[in-house]
């Protein structure tokens, strides 16, 4: 609870601590500590003491001192953190839609004098701030945002419940949506949405996946056929290249028997000529004719042997 209070509509009553020597203080029928001149005020305490009826004094925890008759402990506030449920209220969201919402707050005092004087009943302003809040800020959302931006509504919330708490002497820590209840036909219509997207999805995953398919089988068929002609125009190359050399042996075959030829022809008409060129005698001229015969037909028969290897190469 937020404070005690000796009397008003609106006074809170704090559990009893114990005092330092361990026993509880004691209280009047208000439930507030009486003034017993000495006094231990428990940690986690402010002790609000009035003097003749006006603010005197808040007593810090330990060892305090008030005078008899005169000072009177008029409220007694927590400086823990407080968890207050918010009750269950009903708003409209952006899109029409009727929502019953409830929350829960964490508060702490942190000015003991605003907490007193400045509100009659804290706990109840802030709850009551709260759910103000809370309906102003749903309607401003749609029904998928207020699902998808939960997190920044309580952070809209907590910052507007700032704003006027801070002359209550109060701070919001943080506010947390417990549950969002929705229509049922509204609950069934999101059932069926979220349905839909799956299917949604699914199809196009599916159709991505043929897609993907496809295009894998096509990527194969082209490197298929790339490789197919370039082994095809490798196989040209070589045959080409053989051709090429075989016709180069020939030529070189042929230049040779031609050079042979040659050589051979050049060998036989230098032998007529020498032959002829010679003066013979004239006993001997008969069988230097023959003889001359002779040779002439072995030449030209080589010639002929010649001539048929070149027409064979």
């Amino acid at each position: 609870m937020l404070a005690r209070a000796a009397r008003g509509p609106g006074a809170l009553l704090l559990r009893g601590s114990v005092q330092a020597s361990g026993r509880a203080p004691r209280r009047a029928s208000s439930g507030l500590p009486r003034n017993t001149v000495v006094l231990f005020v428990p940690q986690q305490e402010a002790w609000v003491v009035e003097r003749m009826g006006r603010f005197h004094r808040i007593l810090e925890p330990g060892l305090n001192i008030l005078i008899p008759v005169l000072d009177r402990i008029r409220y007694v506030q927590s400086l823990k953190e407080i968890v207050i449920n918010v009750p269950e209220q009903s708003a409209v969201t952006l899109d029409n839609v009727t929502l019953q919402i409830d929350g829960v707050l964490y508060l702490r005092i942190m000015d003991p004098y605003k907490a007193s004087y400045g509100v009659e009943d804290p706990e109840y302003a802030v709850t009551q701030l709260a759910q103000t809040t809370m309906r102003s800020e749903l309607g401003k959302l749609s029904l998928d945002k207020v699902f998808r931006e939960r997190e920044s509504l309580n952070a809209s919330i907590v910052d507007a419940i700032n704003q006027a708490a801070d002359y209550w002497g109060i701070r919001c820590l943080r506010y947390e949506i417990k549950d969002i209840h929705v229509p049922p036909r509204v609950k069934e219509s999101m059932q069926m949405q979220v349905e839909a997207e799956r299917r949604k999805r699914a199809t196009v995953l599916e159709s991505e996946g043929t897609r993907e398919s496809a295009i894998n089988v096509a990527e194969g068929k082209k490197q298929a056929q790339i490789l197919a002609s370039e082994a095809e125009k490798a196989e040209q190359i070589n045959q080409a290249a053989g051709e090429a050399s075989a016709v180069l042996a020939k030529a070189k075959a042929k230049a040779e028997a031609i050079r042979i030829l040659a050589a051979a022809l050049t060998q036989h008409a230098m032998g007529v000529y020498g032959a002829l060129t010679k003066a013979p005698l004239p006993g001997a001229q008969d069988s230097a004719s023959s003889g001359s015969s002779r040779d002439v037909q072995g030449r030209d028969a080589s010639l002929d042997e010649e001539f048929d290897r070149v027409k064979l190469s």
